[in-house]
């Protein structure tokens, strides 16, 4: 969900014009900035925690010339979430989880009952096993551009 939306979804909920729910949520996000910046921490009851914390500085590879390099110390913002939005997106996984269940388990009927609707006089003769490509033994072939 974009700023946009959130925007649009506050100002219909409670009746404002998007251009008042706008300033009234950038000033909102303003405010946790300065939050952060002056005190390193805010805590949102029932949302969540943010804090400023420092990371040191360690050793990382460069992908692309697994050279070493130095990544320097810096700071970065974390969130932890607070027990009912962690309670929500935890009912969030049992309902996902119990819909992936249920789609498993209508996949499986389904494909149970294409089998017993094909075992009767009409079963398509099996296809015929198809050969194995094994390349010749020795030793591999030069690759010319080395």
């Amino acid at each position: 969900m974009t700023k946009k939306e959130i925007v649009k979804a506050i100002s219909e909920e409670l009746g404002l014009t998007q251009l008042k729910t706008k300033e009234i949520v950038q000033k909102t996000f303003d405010a946790i900035v300065e939050t952060l910046v002056e005190d390193r921490r805010i805590e949102l009851r029932n949302f969540g925690v943010f804090e400023v914390r420092k990371r040191a500085a360690r050793k990382a590879r460069n992908p692309r010339t697994g050279g070493q390099v130095e990544v320097p110390a810096k700071f970065v913002v974390t969130f932890k979430p607070g027990k009912e939005m962690e309670q929500r997106v935890l009912q969030l996984e049992e309902a996902e989880f119990a819909r992936e269940q249920a789609e498993k388990a209508a996949k499986s009927a389904a494909s149970q009952q294409d089998a017993s609707s094909h075992s009767g006089g009409s079963a398509l003769p099996p296809l015929p096993a198809q050969p194995v490509y094994r390349p010749p033994a020795g030793p591999p072939p030069q690759n010319r551009n080395t």
